[in-house]
């Protein structure tokens, strides 16, 4: 049974901060730091009246409009956050009635849930999706997964310039028309404490170590995948979409995967006569020396011509989107794998049944990796993209405008300011609820 992403959708924040002409300067810091350290040029965010429900049911409603799916078509909504207003009610019920609001039909015979683990959620929602079709439990229904988060940080942090708001509907189904997921899979995972939120809404967060244990979980992700798979090849994955917090960690993470692909292959032996081989941990008598010697190779591997090659074609694809709509949480990953489709179309690359090699990353912490086969009708799917008009259409805020947004979506804050923009079709949330409970309307 073939099982995978059958569509997907996309909804931006309608709101842009461009982090070089407009933050950078209120900050007091070089706009190179954000644009080449971190490799972005701008953040989305949500308007007064979009949260991370309103975006995920739009994106939802927009993908179900799409390919013609009532209520009845789906069995499950999974929705990943890890921004949430609730600790008991789950927001895909929040999602469920929004969407009942437009459709004769309701989602009362579909199980819901809401999945936890930093950013790895929105992957582990798939992996449930796929699991519950495979065990025969659908009916011949879909699954619906969501990643939708606002990614805010305290005014003032290291991770302020990473920001970001977004959500991403997929469609999980037999025979999907965009990609099948492997049954393989791997997984790297830990007790670690590199980014928290104890019952509260912006991180804490240990920057350098968590880039630390992001690469080593990737590591540990990748050797697990080929222990039940195959050793990996860098010529084996068209594309390798990566967890995308900024792009500047990518950089990291896909020379570490490439040392590790090469190795014992035909591309190590060619690239030994300028670099050398690989240090091998049996060559050395101190630990020390041996991390001192990888080191001093990955920095040569990296200036060479395969490896920028390899990079140029692999994974700077996957990072154009990012680039401009900063951290997305739970929809990373799959925001870059959209990116390099998108990118594949745009250069006219027919990527049926190639491949794509996903990693997956949530903090506290664990890595996945799978592979993915892109289907026969993948070109429908991403010419239905809209996200470069979303994109455009954004509003452009200043930085006083961005700190009083950023103050509306501060759950310690009361803040009451017109919105930005003028919604239209689209779902928008309303006042609160007898309960205080936040509610939701549809504007036609």
């Amino acid at each position: 049974m073939n099982v995978g992403i059958d569509a997907v959708a996309i909804h931006a924040g309608k709101l842009r901060l461009d982090l070089a002409e407009t933050l950078a300067p209120a900050l007091d810091e070089e706009p190179e730091k954000f644009t080449k350290g971190l490799g972005l040029h701008a953040s989305s965010f949500p308007d007064v009246e979009e949260d991370i429900v309103t975006m995920g049911a739009n994106a939802a409603h927009k993908l179900m409009e799409r390919k013609g799916l009532t209520p009845d078509d789906i069995g499950r909504i999974d929705v990943a956050t890890e921004s949430a207003f609730d600790n008991a009610k789950p927001v895909s019920t929040y999602v469920a009635g929004c969407l009942e609001q437009v459709y004769d039909e309701d989602f009362h015979h579909a199980n819901k849930g809401e999945r936890k683990f930093a950013c790895i959620a929105g992957t582990q929602s798939l992996d449930d999706a796929y699991n519950w079709i495979r065990a025969g439990r659908n009916r011949g229904r879909a699954a619906l997964v969501i990643a939708t988060d606002t990614a805010l940080y305290a005014r003032g942090d290291a991770g302020e310039a990473t920001q970001g708001a977004g959500a991403v509907a997929m469609l999980i189904a037999e025979d999907p028309d965009l990609v099948t997921m492997s049954v393989e899979q791997g997984f790297g995972s830990a007790d670690e404490t590199d980014f928290l939120k104890p019952n509260q809404q912006f991180p804490s967060v240990d920057g350098k170590r968590s880039v630390q244990v992001y690469l080593a979980r990737m590591r540990e992700a990748l050797e697990d995948y080929e222990s039940v798979a195959e050793e990996t090849h860098p010529d084996q994955f068209e594309y390798i979409p990566f967890h995308t917090p900024f792009p500047g960690m990518v950089r990291k993470a896909a020379l570490l995967g490439y040392r590790h692909m090469i190795r014992d292959t035909e591309i190590e032996a060619d690239l030994a006569s300028a670099i050398g081989e690989q240090p091998r941990p049996d060559g050395f008598d101190d630990e020390a020396q041996y991390h001192d010697a990888v080191r001093d190779y990955m920095d040569a591997l990296k200036e060479t011509d395969a490896y920028a090659a390899w990079y140029d074609d692999t994974i700077e694809p996957t990072l154009d989107i990012a680039r401009h709509v900063g951290n997305w949480y739970t929809g990373s990953v799959h925001i870059a794998r959209a990116s390099a489709l998108r990118s594949a179309r745009e250069a006219g690359i027919d990527m049926t049944g190639k491949s794509l090699l996903l990693g997956s990353y949530g903090s506290g912490a664990q890595a996945e990796i799978h592979a993915e086969t892109v289907q026969e009708n993948w070109t429908e799917e991403i010419d239905a993209l809209d996200i470069d008009e979303q994109l455009a259409a954004r509003r452009d805020i200043s930085f006083e405008e961005y700190e009083e947004i950023h103050d509306v979506h501060n759950h310690d804050k009361e803040i009451d300011i017109d919105a930005f923009t003028t919604p239209s079709e689209e779902f928008v949330r309303d006042g609160p609820g007898p309960m205080d409970e936040r509610t939701y309307r549809y504007v036609e």
